[in-house]
């Protein structure tokens, strides 16, 4: 993930030459900088991270659908009597 650079020392003087209090200023550029250090998730890392769960889900199916057949099995035998 590439990192993205914010001078907030520049970003608070421009809004101060604008006309705004130093401490609107200060909130604001806090709050973007903060803002912008949220990690995003990329299509890449969210298929790596699931992976493990696809093939969790997978063994899962399997082991219903075994435990389904083994109960049904006996039914249809009586059934077919």
């Amino acid at each position: 993930m590439s990192a993205i650079t914010f001078n907030t020392l520049k970003f608070v003087k421009t809004l101060k030459s604008s006309g705004m209090s130093e401490e609107q200023a200060e909130a604001i550029a806090n709050a973007v900088r903060d803002a912008q250090e949220i990690q995003l998730v990329t299509k890449y890392d969210l298929q790596k991270e699931l992976e493990p769960v696809r093939k969790e889900l997978l063994l899962v199916k399997w082991m219903v659908g075994l435990v389904i057949a083994i109960q049904v099995i006996p039914l249809l035998q009586l059934l077919v009597k």
